[in-house]
């Protein structure tokens, strides 16, 4: 499959090795990502990447201070406890391969608190306006084989879609890990604040080994260099707040320097034959007169070529829905392909969730989107529909091991019109029903993640009901985890953890009881009641997952290790195209936790992962 079979890296890139037939696929070339923390058990927790380049023979040195700390190479794991540092050590390691060693990484010191702290420069607003950090995305911006930290500011007076009301400019920030901030994008007055506005999506895009930033801009937004794009005093807000007038453009930046590179009208438009469409014609277009289903956006990133990567932005998902396809190449960008539900047929209407999945659902090395209750083939084309309608939260990674291919679950709203489902588990490749649980009201949150080593794959429960199920819809019981949100790899072993708000915790499968591993005390969660991190991904050290969360006034971002140690080695899930793509789209809309494309979970085959 495709998370089995590597070649070597480029200077710039790396490139995975597809399925027969299929391309090459690019993918970051990074470093060891070496991280210390105060271990669990005393002494300091020293991590580290196994890369997909690396040989399954590769082994590893570890140094503190200058000096080797185990007698023979490590070949069992991607981290050590050195009980014997302290709080001033500081740690390098060197890959070992038919022992000869090679170069060490660069230096790591301790984080004392257990988490690193970038200090952040907040956005200063109208009067009474005031600015939180929102969501996060990374991507390696100057080409170092580190992560940089792209960050959206939201104003106080962010606004969803339903409601009125003008609100503060949206920022977006790049920071270093040392906190150096490398630029600030000003979106402008005609780019509305609020969850489902504005999607960033962080990657490189063109294959020059530096990531980009892609996202919507307006007239008056402004570039990380004080250029400014369209008609600086162009202002396109109506009464009630919402910008329905005006020119609407896709635009990348420069990742080290936020310039605007290239700039293209936004497709689709509002209306087809106007930049100023009346309430009457935007509802015959998107379903309301006011602003609300025009402007429901997603994003994501994607390998439709199965080599390079193209990013897909959509609009429309509660009635009208479009998915565009774009590529940045040669100082360009371009349309791949344009998909239409009032061309390709009103089946396709209303499908949409509050998120996306990417991911090579069919083996061929390319990918396609599921959206929601259907999915798009790699050429844009309508894969399959499940006519299950919107919901608001779903999960695409190989639940069920014993199961050839992935796996979609997740919970829907349109009970009334969907055949009376609530939930379901569905062939990520055909739209297959495995099973589903009935429904009586709107389901708003769901998750699937392996959290009882006693059942094969992974457990799925929703908002709606007490009732914890098996990948294959057997019900364990009516005593489920409380925290439907997010989930983290954390303690070291292959279950997966609970996230929610500032805590994670973990599931007693035994007692049906949450155990507390982590109150990340003066942080907070973002996004409301949605309460997510900013960010959760394996950015660092071995492949256990780091959260990110901003401190509650916004003046730093934490970014938090584990402290525990594993026995477990696995290659960075970074480099596993379906959790890499996951962490690109993370931060849309309705946030929801990254999967990998293969089943990661107690019993999993872990031979070339």
């Amino acid at each position: 499959m495709l998370a089995s079979a590597w070649l070597a890296a480029t200077a710039a890139t790396m490139v995975l090795a597809a399925p027969a037939a299929a391309q090459q696929r690019q993918m970051e070339t990074l470093d060891r990502g070496l991280v210390v923390v105060p271990a669990l058990e005393g002494g300091n927790l020293v991590s580290w990447r196994m890369l997909r380049t690396d040989s399954n023979a590769i082994r590893f040195n570890v140094y503190r201070d200058g000096t080797l700390l185990n007698p023979t190479p490590i070949a069992d794991r991607t981290n050590l406890v050195d009980t014997g540092g302290s709080a001033s050590s500081t740690y390098t390691v060197r890959a070992v391969l038919k022992g000869i060693a090679e170069a060490p990484s660069a230096s790591a010191g301790v984080w004392t608190a257990g988490y690193l702290s970038i200090p952040l420069s907040r956005p200063t607003g109208a009067s009474g306006v005031t600015y939180s950090a929102n969501d996060a995305s990374v991507g390696d911006l100057d080409g170092d084989g580190r992560y940089e930290v792209v960050l959206k500011w939201d104003p106080s007076n962010a606004k969803d879609n339903s409601q009125s009301g003008v609100t503060g400019d949206v920022f977006i920030d790049a920071y270093r890990l040392d906190g150096t901030r490398l630029w600030r994008i000003n979106l402008g007055r005609n780019i509305r604040a609020g969850a489902h506005y504005t999607q960033f999506m962080v990657y490189d895009f063109d294959g020059d080994g530096k990531a980009e930033v892609m996202m919507k801009t307006a007239d008056a937004t402004v570039d990380g260099v004080s250029t400014v794009i369209g008609d600086a005093a162009a202002d396109y807000r109506n009464s009630a707040g919402y910008v329905l007038a005006g020119p609407e453009y896709l635009s990348v930046f420069n990742g080290q320097t936020g310039a605007a590179m290239a700039t293209i009208p936004y497709n689709p438009p509002r209306h087809p034959d106007t930049l100023t469409p009346t309430p009457s014609q935007i509802n015959t277009v998107w379903g309301d007169n006011y602003g609300n289903r025009v402007d429901r956006f997603l994003a994501g990133v994607a390998y439709f070529d199965g080599s390079r990567p193209s990013a897909v932005f959509a609009r429309g998902y509660y009635t009208r829905t479009t998915l565009w396809a774009v590529d940045w190449r040669n100082g360009q960008l371009t349309q791949r392909w344009f998909f239409d539900s009032n061309v390709a047929g009103s089946q396709y209407r209303g499908q949409g969730n509050h998120q996306l999945a990417i991911a090579d659902v069919d083996s061929d090395g390319k990918d396609e989107i599921i959206y929601g209750a259907m999915a798009l083939d790699d050429n844009g084309t309508a894969l399959w529909n499940s006519n299950l309608k919107h919901g608001d939260a779903m999960h695409v990674t190989d639940h069920i091991p014993s199961r050839p291919g992935l796996e979609k679950y997740g919970v829907h709203e349109d009970f009334r019109t969907n055949g009376g489902i609530g939930s379901s588990m569905l062939d990520a490749r055909t739209g297959q029903v495995i099973w589903s649980t009935p429904a009586s009201s709107d389901i708003g949150r769901g998750v699937a993640m392996d959290i009882d080593p006693r059942h094969p794959g992974s457990e799925a429960w929703a908002a709606s009901s007490n009732n914890l199920y098996t990948a294959t819809g057997e019900l364990i019981g009516t005593r489920r985890p409380s925290a439907v949100n997010f989930g983290i790899w954390w303690d070291g072993d292959l279950l997966r953890e609970l996230q929610d708000q500032t805590r994670i915790d973990k599931w007693n499968w035994e007692a049906g009881t949450a155990t507390r591993l982590l109150t990340a005390d003066g942080t907070v969660s973002v996004n409301g009641t949605k309460a997510n991190p900013s960010l959760t991904a394996d950015i660092l050290g071995d492949w256990r997952e780091e959260t990110i969360l901003p401190s509650t006034d916004s003046s730093e971002l934490r970014i938090y290790a584990t402290p525990y140690s594993t026995t477990r080695r696995l290659r960075t899930l970074m480099h596993d195209p379906v959790y890499r793509m996951s962490v690109a789209w993370q931060n849309v809309a309705y946030n929801q936790p990254p999967h990998t494309g293969f089943y990661l979970g107690e019993g999993a085959n872990l031979i070339g992962k």
